[in-house]
């Protein structure tokens, strides 16, 4: 019997249930990580062999039934990741339409566990210098890029990429940097052309890939300003691939001119998140801000992943903290990061249809966690997550849990606007003010009287031009997000 660090399941990440197509979806991603061809770190080698080793076992049906029979029984050795999941509802009803039902998961570091060292990071910063960005902003932009580097410790790599309708390395990824010589190619970029994302993206990821390592946090932050064309599926499909290979990405949109939904769906790809800058003084702020949370991470992603459930879809998920954002449903989830100080919250609502409660009990999710921790040598074993209820004849009269109330009363502002920017899109104007004046309320019960003001003169505009302006839109897309994201943390303390 191998020795308990060394069991096969472990190594890949995967629970003992596996099937074949996790097995090998585990096998590439870490053969992706590890391979000695892209990686020269110490001891990385021998862990990929580990992984080969291990894949040659459990992808033979024969060889793995074997060395089952050699493994103790299975038991549910406390992670160094504490996890909670509640449910909205103690039960589902027996009911001939479709019911919702909320599951609140928080996962945090265990309390005593095991010290996890700051990990070094591996951060390449994609900087818009097209021709709108001249002037206050990019000098702001420069201003702010010099103080990261200040800030950097012995053990990060950094590189800068300026874009418009091509690419430029600036700094390459680079471990020490000489200083006064970076600082001067900074304050050479100038702005001209326009903006084309997909350019700036593909070059920030080739020189992450350069010196990436899986005992660092290997992240790309985009800048931008404006619309990108043309290329946005072929971005999407850069981001996807950059998930796979454990890289994150957060975007961060400047003033108004810029496509929310595009930048949101780029960063939930991985994990990470988009970030509004009103106004351009706010942008060193906020820099700064990211790379303090990037220094700060326990776990840099948690993936789930699960077996689609008959008659149960998961309709909608949203990070709380850190950085909340809407969540890509896919077949593997990228969660996002736990943070030192900050668990990581998400909130899920799950859509069941008639037909899964025809049954006495309803599985809503079964599945694992698989957290990515970079600071430890050793793999982290997936967490088993499965929650079922049992269906009735009657509803329950339990009160949903308070966590879950909080969550919800705050995400309901957020879903208000999302709704109606659908209605306006799909030409429901009557609807799409409605719904509007019906969140200025709202706020207004919270005190939230300059963003209830701005909800209101919205409401107008699409009465009168049937649309929302596009600084107004972000206002209140962002700040009801804020407000969402306030709320969590101040549970969290």
């Amino acid at each position: 019997m191998p020795k308990q660090q060394d069991d096969y399941y472990d190594i890949l990440g995967v629970l003992r249930d596996a099937s074949q197509e996790e097995i090998k979806r585990a096998y590439i991603q870490s053969a992706q990580r590890l391979h000695p061809d892209k990686n020269t770190v110490a001891g990385e080698t021998e862990l990929f062999l580990e992984a080969q080793q291990a894949y040659e076992v459990l992808s033979n049906p024969s060889r793995r039934a074997k060395y089952d029979a050699t493994l103790p029984k299975e038991v549910d050795a406390p992670s160094i990741i504490q996890h909670e999941a509640l449910v909205s509802r103690p039960s589902l009803v027996r009911l001939r339409e479709s019911q919702v039902i909320y599951v609140h998961l928080e996962l945090a570091p265990r309390a005593q566990s095991e010290q996890i060292p700051a990990p070094p990071l591996n951060v390449c910063l994609v900087l818009d210098r097209s021709t709108s960005m001249k002037d206050e902003k990019m000098d702001i932009v420069k201003s702010a890029t010099i103080q990261i580097m200040k800030s950097l410790r012995g053990q990060d790599v950094f590189s800068v990429v300026a874009f418009s309708d091509k690419a430029e390395v600036i700094i390459p990824s680079t471990l020490h940097l000489d200083y006064k010589k970076m600082e001067a190619l900074i304050h050479l970029i100038q702005p001209f052309g326009a903006t084309e994302i997909y350019h700036g993206l593909e070059t920030g990821l080739a020189e992450i890939r350069r010196n990436m390592e899986p005992s660092r946090v290997n992240h790309l932050i985009l800048l931008t300003d404006g619309h990108t064309y043309g290329d946005e599926l072929a971005s999407l499909q850069l981001a996807e691939t950059a998930a796979v290979q454990g890289i994150g990405m957060s975007c961060m949109g400047i003033g108004n001119d810029w496509n929310d939904i595009f930048l949101d769906a780029l960063a939930s790809h991985t994990g990470g998140n988009c970030a509004y800058i009103a106004k351009p003084k706010d942008i060193q702020r906020l820099l700064l801000n990211k790379f303090k949370s990037l220094a700060d991470v326990f776990a840099d992603d948690v993936i789930l992943d699960f077996k689609p459930q008959p008659g149960v879809n998961i309709n909608y998920a949203f990070r709380l903290t850190p950085d909340g954002g809407p969540v890509t449903i896919e077949d593997s989830i990228h969660l996002g990061p736990i943070l030192q100080d900050t668990p990581l919250t998400i909130l899920f609502e799950f859509l069941i249809e008639p037909s899964a409660v025809q049954n006495e009990s309803v599985t809503l999710l079964d599945g694992s966690l698989r957290p990515s921790i970079t600071a430890r040598p050793n793999p982290v074993p997936p967490i088993r997550l499965r929650i079922t209820r049992d269906v009735r004849a009657d509803a329950a009269s339990e009160p949903p849990p308070g966590k879950i109330l909080s969550s919800l009363s705050r995400l309901t502002l957020y879903r208000m606007q999302e709704r109606a920017r659908v209605e306006s899109e799909q030409g429901n104007y009557d609807s799409a003010a409605k719904h509007l004046k019906n969140l200025a309320t709202h706020l207004l019960s919270q005190g939230e009287r300059h963003l209830a003001s701005t909800v209101l003169f919205e409401a107008e505009n699409i009465k009168k031009i049937h649309t929302l302006s596009e600084e107004g839109s972000k206002q209140i897309k962002y700040g009801t997000r804020a407000l969402l994201m306030a709320g969590s943390k101040e549970k969290v303390k």
